[in-house]
């Protein structure tokens, strides 16, 4: 049997399906482009789902990739297994082969089967076939798959096995398409069984051991669900193949585990030439070893496609591996940062098929460093922290460590759930999971960042499809739908072919509807790439007049574009003839914006460096919105760098190119590809200057002819859009224009209060602020000296318990320290005694404790002490033994609180 290397097997599956008339596909992010469902790409079929659900279509029929996969999350999370088995990953890579209402199962199958068996060299009598069987007895049995199966060579008719829903029956969600799969199984030989000896076990297909191992599925989408009940046959039919790449590898290596192929064996190789294992010490810890290269794979691949570590969703994710790599680390020597040492094998390794990690390098290293370095500054104390909370359970007898608990251990010392389960779980405990999500949520919702997933998409297809389909019928639209071009047409003549309203297709609608408007051409832009949809009307040519004011617009099935707006006078109908006129003015506002949002990118990168990439964006008509990768605030001075770039590229007025051309071919000559977006096989480019552009991107937005056409660029605000994440508000143009207008206004008027130039206010507004501060000086000692004179009378009223002398007050006007030197004149006063002073700052109240060095001696505590007078104002505290400060909400029973002082003393002194 040949010697096959992981490159080759890819190659070979993708040259495979080539020679059979398919294009090839370059892999999607590992972040869904528009996809607002799902987390991560989780399989092959993710960046073809509009295919499926018939919103979009595609320049060919046949298609095959290798696609990066993640499953770390929601039905697909295979996390709890990763390092503890052989098989299970985060990252992995689907092989794939997709049929859009082309081929179908005979040629599936077939391929499948030469594939595998004449390719490469799989014995024939080790693989068995599953088909559909409902159980149910509903939907037909996949017979046809069957017939195809026993008819192929060496095939053993035998090894057609059926299985029922949960096992060969495939759906995408509760509706939409759906059909019977058939999977391919390999008989691994008695030696795989991991049952042996188990009273009852029978190895078998689908069973609970390792013997039979699935490695290819085969999915033909045959039906739309309606409902529960409800199938219909599907107009055209599709089939979706998905074979595990890491899996398919292994066999042909003749290895026992994933982890042994040439994929992912020389990670662990890197990781023990840092321990300086011997082989022996290796395999005695080889859950950190493949808890390692399976982390340290996923994180290289993550921040390569623009993710970054953080506190929420995807970027919680990156987090937390990378974390759970380095604590797997700590537990086999490595106590300094290591895993860019192991990601650098990544790179080599896999760069030439995924070239984004080779531009990216620097990125990715910086990146994983940079949140191993934040985890060991804090991984000391929470682990500390969490040891005593499961000591604590272990001595009440408990197994469950509270969610609350494990989301506080995040939230202070960034100990991810899944890290402090692995903790937990070794010492025979567990964590209360859900309750730590569901803490987690009420953070996240309180922190504003709202609801992380949208629709599946797709809803309305079966509204717009038949209307799309009875116009191309009658000769109104062509094979590809509604033209479309925002670039150059902002007036489009046409006829009204459609209407609807509140999901119906009507022929007529009246002043005041909220309706959609199907035309056969438009000029206005479908709301893509961050930049907002276009505005306007579209007005009758002839009477009787009528008005549709447009505010959005969609793409709701494949080949349909709707303007969506409300009839602000007339009844239209369909059959008129219309003029629809985008907003120039807005449009053109909106263009400044997007190309001004190429030039800060570019100059992002010049002063931050490359690893700035964008993660987001909103190009409006009155401001734009740009985040971008990097760890800390931008200094001021960097600000004006980058806004300074951006202005002094407008000023040289550099014309623009926009090209359209194939995908791959713009991302070779070097254009930008960016964070989460989708693209088409063609793509449109928008390089800025020719020679030595200075910006190049992938873009399918509107933008202006010469930089120029900007006016003015301005920076409104920068701050945080995320951990690792940096945001960046700016205005162009008209609102550059009115944002100057109203600084200069606030200016002139500021200049006139203070009786001064505006070229004077920066230095008066000084010389103010220094009076002001000196006043504040003056005002707070002569608060200190009328409280120190008040306090004099209060040390002679002190109260005795015991031999104890305990003074309480109630100081107004007062700060923390004028607090604690009133309560050192205390303990000079007083050798043996115990005070608490309170004041109100900023509206909550400041509570000071102190107590005398000998009562310590007879456990006495300030900060104990604190802690009970605070809980009475809402409220806590803490500090050493003899001085101690504590804060709360509730002002009105600062006195109430102050009592609490006298039953402590009591409870004391008596002991």
């Amino acid at each position: 049997m040949k010697k096959w290397t992981g490159v080759e097997i890819r190659q070979t599956f993708i040259d495979f399906f080539l020679q059979r008339g398919h294009t090839f596909v370059p892999s999607s992010s590992l972040v869904p482009g528009g996809d607002q469902t799902l987390l991560f790409t989780n399989a092959g079929m993710v960046q073809f789902k509009d295919v499926f659900l018939g919103t979009d279509h595609r320049p060919y029929s046949r298609a095959v990739n290798s696609q990066k996969c993640m499953r770390v999350a929601g039905k697909h999370n295979d996390l709890d297994d990763v390092g503890r088995d052989d098989t299970h990953h985060t990252f992995f890579e689907m092989l794939g082969n997709w049929s859009f209402g082309d081929y179908y199962k005979k040629e599936a199958i077939a391929w499948a089967w030469e594939l595998l068996t004449q390719v490469y060299q799989l014995d024939p009598a080790r693989l068995y076939a599953t088909c559909f069987k409902d159980e149910k007895g509903d939907i037909p049995t996949d017979e046809e798959a069957a017939e195809v199966w026993r008819s192929q060579p060496n095939f053993n008719p035998e090894h057609v096995l059926f299985f029922g829903r949960k096992d060969n029956f495939w759906e995408m969600a509760d509706t939409g398409p759906c059909g019977p799969c058939s999977e391919i199984h390999i008989d691994r030989g008695p030696e795989a069984c991991d049952k042996k000896g188990v009273p009852g076990h029978v190895c078998r297909v689908n069973g609970d051991c390792k013997r039979f191992l699935e490695i290819w599925n085969l999915v033909f989408i045959q039906y739309n669900r309606l409902s529960p009940t409800e199938l219909d046959p599907l107009p055209q039919r599709h089939v979706d193949t998905g074979m595990g790449f890491e899996r398919l590898v292994s066999l042909l290596q003749g290895v026992s585990s994933n982890y042994r192929t040439d994929l992912l064996w020389p990670l662990l190789q890197k990781t023990q030439e840092l321990t300086g294992h011997t082989d022996a010490e290796r395999e005695a810890n080889i859950t950190p070893y493949r808890v390692i290269a399976d982390h340290a794979r996923a994180a290289t691949f993550l921040i390569a496609d623009g993710v970054v570590p953080g506190n929420t969703g995807r970027n919680y994710v990156c987090r937390m591996i990378i974390r759970r790599a380095a604590r797997f680390g700590g537990k086999i020597g490595l106590k300094e940062p290591f895993l860019a040492k192991v990601a650098e094998v990544v790179i080599q390794n896999y760069g030439d098929f995924y070239p984004e990690l080779v531009r990216n390098r620097t990125a990715i290293l910086d990146g994983i460093t940079r949140e191993e370095e934040r985890f060991q500054r804090t991984l000391e104390s929470g682990m500390k922290e969490l040891q005593e909370s499961l000591d604590g359970l272990k001595g009440k007898g408990e197994k469950i460590l509270d969610g609350k608990k494990a989301f506080d251990l995040y939230a202070t010392h960034g100990l991810p759930l899944e890290l402090t389960r692995d903790i937990a779980q070794e010492q025979g405990l567990d964590v209360d999971q859900q309750g730590f999500r569901d803490a987690m949520e009420e953070h996240r919702l309180a922190s504003g960042a709202g609801k992380a997933f949208g629709p599946l998409g797709g809803e309305d297809v079966d509204l717009y499809r038949p209307a799309l389909e009875s116009l191309q019928a009658e000769g109104k639209l062509g094979k590809a739908g509604v033209e479309y071009n925002p670039y150059e047409w902002l007036e489009v003549e046409g006829e009204l072919l459609a209407l609807f309203r509140e999901g119906q297709r009507v022929s007529s609608v009246s002043e005041g509807d909220q309706v959609e408007v199907l035309l056969p051409r438009t000029g206005f832009y479908v709301e893509a790439g961050g930049q907002v949809s276009d505005a306007g009307t579209i007005v009758s040519v002839n009477e009787p007049r009528w008005e549709i004011r447009v505010t959005d617009m969609r793409k709701p099935a494949a080949g349909v574009i709707v303007h969506v707006g409300e009839v602000v006078r007339g009844t239209p109908t369909v059959g008129d003839w219309v003029i629809a006129r985008v907003d120039t003015q807005r449009r053109r506002d909106i263009m400044r914006n997007h190309t001004a949002t190429h030039l800060l990118h570019a100059e992002l990168q010049e002063v931050l460096g490359e690893h700035a990439r964008q993660a987001g964006s909103l190009v409006a008509p009155d401001r734009l919105r740009f985040d971008f990768t990097h760890p800390e605030p931008l200094t001021p001075e960097q600000l004006e760098r980058i806004e300074a770039g951006v202005n002094r590229a407008i000023l040289e007025n550099i014309p623009l190119q926009t090209r359209v051309k194939p995908l791959q071919e713009a991302i070779a000559e070097g254009a930008m590809a960016l964070f989460g977006e989708k693209y088409g096989e063609v793509v449109r480019t928008v390089m800025i200057g020719e020679t030595d552009p200075l910006s190049y991107e992938l873009c399918g937005g509107t933008h202006v002819h010469e930089t120029g056409d900007i006016g003015l660029f301005l920076i409104v605000s920068e701050g945080s859009a995320a951990a690792g994440v940096r945001r960046i508000e700016a205005v162009t143009g008209r609102g550059a224009y009115e944002l100057v207008q109203k600084r200069f206004r606030n200016m002139r008027k500021t200049a006139e209060m203070l009786s001064a130039s505006m070229d004077e206010v920066p230095e008066r507004v000084e010389n103010l602020l220094d009076e002001m501060s000196m006043l504040r000086k003056a005002v707070a000692s002569l608060r200190q000296q009328v409280a120190s004179l008040a306090f004099d009378q209060d040390l002679e009223k002190v109260t005795f318990i015991e031999d104890v002398a305990v003074l309480t007050s109630l100081i107004q006007g007062v700060d923390a320290d004028t607090l604690r030197s009133l309560a050192d004149r205390f303990r000079q006063r007083y050798s043996t005694g115990v005070v608490v002073l309170a004041s109100v700052v900023d509206g909550k109240p400041v509570i000071i404790g102190a107590v005398t060095d000998d009562l310590v001696k007879r456990n006495f505590h300030a900060g104990d002490l604190v802690k009970r007078v605070a809980a009475v104002v809402g409220g806590g505290g803490g500090g050493r033994p003899t001085l101690a400060q504590a804060g709360g909400r509730d002002v009105s029973r600062l006195s109430e609180a102050l009592d609490q002082t006298y039953g402590y003393v009591k409870e004391k002194a008596r002991k």
